[in-house]
């Protein structure tokens, strides 16, 4: 029976110290070196390869689990065993490709041992190995360069990251499934934190995909003490720290206004178009105590889209704080004006908000329908392609999945402050008799 390098491993570990060290002196420095850079001997079970015949192979776990060292050492594996190997390693632009693929601290040099390591030509996207096999960066941004090229193999980093505008996280996908047809059996790997984007969900559905899931906590002994128990604090959300920590996958709720692909599909980078008007949503906390402030910033393009620029709120923040929080977001942006909900203490949430900002450009407003009601039509402003979001706001986005059509609030924290001042700034923009394009002040 062979033995895997984790055996060996646990072998030389179980043996007494001074044993080991004898074992481990004997042999020649070239062996130790080996050893230092065999992969099979320090990975833990659930980052080794499936053993199993596999075309696709999904890694699907938080972040810290070690994903970029899998996909890293696979690569190092494949392109050492494998002369005539042909690489495509994609990544979400050229930057991150080169950054976190090939020279970041999990990525394919600092993995390589001195004398096996290939050589990087940054000019022609292409890592060379001693042996002939190569491996040429792509961004998935840039479907189209995907086009045509063939491989043996491909790694692709954080799939769930991936540019979603107009499909284009899938053609890139695609377009490089169809070149992978070199060697009698290609393969390719996709690592990622989970998202629920199209590209993910579509391979989550295929039968022939094998899929290895992780957690955050199944690598600490690699990692920082305080990492793991910092990093949950400052995710805040439960339902961020099951999906960036414990590589869940956070599917929609039945009967919710808005689902994560359809968020998706609403993303661009940046603002495509300059903005003719510019609001701050605001919903108060109902007590001094300190529940969050939502304070989202929205604007009107001059192609009459709305655009989510910025989630600027504050969380346990008494009144003077929060009112301050809006007096310099608005200031910041430049808004037009700041719409903010005056149900609870209405005198109150304008004392304070003229306090921290006498020039505040401040309309209250007062809600006459529930949460549900009044985000319905602004879901469907979303439905129908009107509304982007200029970046990824998950705390926002979670609580926009968790609203409810008919009533109810499913998503975290006890109420969704985010997504009622993202819906009062969007009312405001496009849905209020008032709404429509105006000259700004300069």
């Amino acid at each position: 029976m062979s033995t895997t390098g984790a055996e060996l491993l646990n072998w030389l570990l179980a043996m007494p110290a001074a044993e080991r060290l004898s074992y481990l002196a004997r042999l020649t420095p070239a062996e130790r070196a080996e050893m230092q850079h065999d992969w099979r001997l320090w990975a833990r079970q659930g980052q080794l390869p499936p053993e199993s015949d596999w075309h696709l192979w999904l890694v699907m776990a938080g972040r810290g689990f070690g994903k970029t060292r899998m996909g890293a050492e696979w690569v190092r594996g494949v392109a050492q065993s494998d002369p005539s190997a042909r690489i495509a390693l994609v990544a979400s632009s050229l930057g991150e490709a080169r950054s976190v693929m090939v020279e970041g601290e999990s990525g394919v040099l600092p993995c390589s041992p001195p004398r096996r390591r290939p050589r990087f030509e940054p000019s022609l996207r292409r890592l060379i190995w001693p042996n002939g096999a190569i491996a040429t960066l792509y961004s998935a941004a840039e479907p189209d360069s995907l086009r045509g090229p063939q491989h043996s193999h491909a790694w692709c980093d954080e799939i769930a990251k991936w540019d979603n505008a107009s499909s284009r996280a899938e053609l890139a996908w695609d377009n490089m499934l169809m070149g992978l047809r070199l060697g009698e059996t290609p393969r390719a790997m996709a690592t990622t934190t989970p998202r629920a984007v199209p590209l993910l969900l579509r391979l989550l559905a295929r039968e022939d995909v094998v899929v290895t899931r992780g957690r955050t906590q199944d690598n600490r002994a690699n990692l920082p003490q305080r990492y793991i128990r910092d990093i949950r604090r400052s995710l805040g959300s439960a339902l961020l720290a099951r999906q960036e920590l414990d590589g869940e996958m956070l599917l929609d709720h039945q009967g919710a206004l808005w689902s994560r692909a359809l968020l998706e599909r609403c993303r661009e980078a940046a603002a495509s178009a300059p903005p003719q008007r510019l609001v701050v949503g605001v919903d108060p906390p109902a007590s001094a105590a300190g529940d969050a402030c939502g304070i989202v910033v929205v604007a009107l393009g001059d192609d009459g889209i709305g655009r989510v620029l910025a989630d600027a709120t504050v969380a346990r923040a008494g009144p003077e704080r929060w009112a301050r929080a809006v007096a310099e977001t608005a200031a910041h942006w430049n808004a037009d004006r700041v719409v903010a909900e005056a149900n609870q203490g209405g005198a109150m949430v304008e004392s304070v908000l003229r306090a921290a900002s006498i020039a505040l450009p401040l309309r209250l407003v007062h809600a006459t329908r529930g949460k549900s009601a009044r985000a319905e039509p602004v879901a469907a402003l979303y439905e129908t392609g009107r509304v982007r979001h200029c970046g990824q706001f998950a705390a926002l986005e979670d609580q926009l999945c968790g609203l409810i059509a008919g009533g109810g609030y499913e998503g975290p924290g006890r109420s969704p402050d985010r997504a009622d001042a993202c819906v009062w700034a969007l009312t405001e923009l496009m849905l209020s008799p008032s709404a429509g394009p105006r000259i700004r002040d300069l």
